[in-house]
């Protein structure tokens, strides 16, 4: 781990772009699946002063402290500011609110250097009227007492954990990522305990990451359905993320890829990831992000847009017969790949 992190600090050291703390990195309006159905969901991705692990080196796909204020935090004001931009952008792009909203920060929106108590305070009393609230967060962060300014307001407080994996090994050897899988329970427990007493309650939104680093294709589609259903199996959680490896700046991930030496998971493999787990206690997604380009899931070109179409109405619909409708002649060649690719000689198709 100490070496992936002195490896990971000079590849962020290449990065020299600078970005306004009032403005969020990202904001925008989608539609989710959710425990209560299909809601309209506002995203934001808040610009503060960056993940702490990240700082540290963090992990090896994760590219967004990149995009991050740089010297570590940003005032209260100017994190209230990125909110109402995102607000105005809402208002902008829709009739009404949605009722749901989604509060990245490429970090811990629980971690109180990155996010104050008085700003996550102002900001439950800003979005109060709305149903549900997904919030950001590592495990070393979630505290009953965090959730009780949103929970108060009367909104399901979901939690999002990057947790990655179930395996300990993959995600300390492979993801770089510092926590195993029991602080992951511990704090889907203390969710679980804090939402107990409030109506409606709080849960956890488990993110899993499809092909990390040193994963030959079989592997990860494997290391995905296991992880799907010890996140099933662990109380609290009621939705799973599953996210493929997309190839970002500033990270081993892009470094590997760069020199022949890492492809992005195929599109075939968030669909046979999603049909495997279709009947699991969870709700499982993806949103692929770069689906169809060459640094994102993909599979040859042809196929791309209708697989990542059908991955799209699954999500909304959870029916797994959507994967009958899209056929290619690449599947065989995806079907070579899960066989005989291994970790030492991947990828072998790129």
């Amino acid at each position: 781990m100490d070496a992936h992190n002195a490896v990971m600090r000079e590849i962020r050291g290449l990065n020299e772009q600078s970005y306004a703390p009032d403005e969020p990195t990202r904001v925008w309006m989608d539609e989710d699946n959710t425990p209560d159905g299909i809601v309209e969901s506002l995203t934001i991705i808040m610009n503060t002063g960056g993940c702490r692990w990240a700082r540290a080196g963090g992990c090896t796909m994760c590219g967004y402290v990149a995009e991050s204020v740089e010297g570590g935090t940003v005032a209260h004001a100017d994190l209230m500011a990125q909110v109402d931009v995102a607000l105005a952008h809402e208002a902008d792009a829709a009739d009404t609110t949605a009722d749901q909203v989604k509060i990245y920060t490429s970090g811990s929106f629980l971690d109180d250097r990155e996010v104050p108590p008085e700003t996550r305070e102002a900001i439950a009393d800003e979005l109060g009227a709305r149903d549900r609230i997904v919030l950001e967060s590592l495990p070393d962060f979630v505290e009953a007492g965090k959730l009780r300014p949103f929970l108060d307001q009367g909104m399901a407080t979901d939690i999002a954990i990057g947790l990655e994996t179930s395996s300990d090994r993959i995600r300390r050897d492979a993801v770089n990522k510092y926590f195993e899988f029991d602080a992951f329970e511990t704090a889907a427990a203390a969710v679980a305990e804090a939402g107990a007493a409030a109506d409606p309650p709080a849960g956890i939104k488990a993110y899993l990451l499809l092909k990390p680093p040193f994963l030959a294709e079989g592997e990860a589609v494997e290391d995905m359905i296991s992880s799907i259903r010890d996140c099933a199996a662990t109380e609290g959680v009621h939705t799973v993320s599953m996210n493929p490896t997309n190839v970002q700046s500033y990270t081993m991930v892009n470094e590997l890829y760069r020199d022949g030496g890492y492809r992005p998971p195929w599109l075939w493999s968030v669909a046979a990831v999603l049909q495997e787990t279709a009947s699991e206690s969870v709700l499982v997604v993806s949103d692929p992000v770069g689906g169809g380009a060459d640094r994102g899931a993909h599979n040859c070109g042809e196929c791309d847009e209708l697989v990542y179409r059908a991955i799209k109405d699954f999500n909304l619909r959870q029916d797994p017969t959507v994967f009958a409708e899209v056929s290619c002649s690449c599947e065989s060649a995806w079907e070579f790949v899960m066989a005989e690719e291994t970790a030492y000689n991947q990828p072998l198709i790129s």
